[in-house]
C-alpha cells in the first residue's frame, strides 16, 4: 500500500508574521487615507470662510461707495455676520498724495485669525 501523497506535509496557511505585515500595510494605509480627508475638510472650510470674508470686505467697500462721499482718514473696526459666522472687518482709510484720493483697506480675521486683506482707491465724486 502507498502512503496518502500529503501525508507528512502540513496544512498551508498563513503565518501569524504574515497576517500582521498584512493589517500593518491596511492600518498605514487607512491613516495616510484619513489624514487626506482631513487635510481636504480644512481647506475646504479655509477656502469658505475666505469667500465669506471676502463678501463681508467688498460689502463694506461698496458702503463707502454708495455714500458718494470722500470717507474721512483713520481706522474703525466692526463686526460682519455672513453665514452665521461672526468676522471680525477693520477698515483703514489712509491719505493719498493726491487729496481727491484715499486709500481704503478692509482686513478680515475669524478668531484673530487674518482671512484676507483687500484695498481699493477711492476718489471724489
Amino acid at each position: 500500500m502507498s502512503a496518502p501523497l500529503h501525508a507528512g506535509r502540513q496544512p498551508r496557511g498563513f503565518t501569524l508574521i504574515e497576517v500582521l505585515v498584512a493589517l500593518a500595510i491596511v492600518a498605514v494605509t487607512l491613516i495616510a487615507g484619513l489624514r487626506a480627508s482631513a487635510t481636504m475638510t480644512r481647506s475646504t472650510e479655509r477656502q469658505s470662510n475666505r469667500v465669506l470674508a471676502q463678501l463681508c470686505a467688498e460689502n463694506a467697500l461698496v458702503q463707502y461707495r454708495l455714500g458718494r462721499q470722500l470717507p474721512d482718514v483713520g481706522d474703525t473696526a466692526e463686526e460682519c455676520t455672513q453665514a452665521g459666522q461672526v468676522f471680525e472687518l477693520r477698515l483703514l482709510v489712509q491719505p493719498t498724495p493726491n487729496p481727491n484720493f484715499r486709500r481704503i483697506e478692509a482686513r478680515v480675521a475669524l478668531g484673530g485669525s487674518p482671512l484676507l486683506l483687500l484695498s481699493t482707491v477711492m476718489g471724489r465724486y
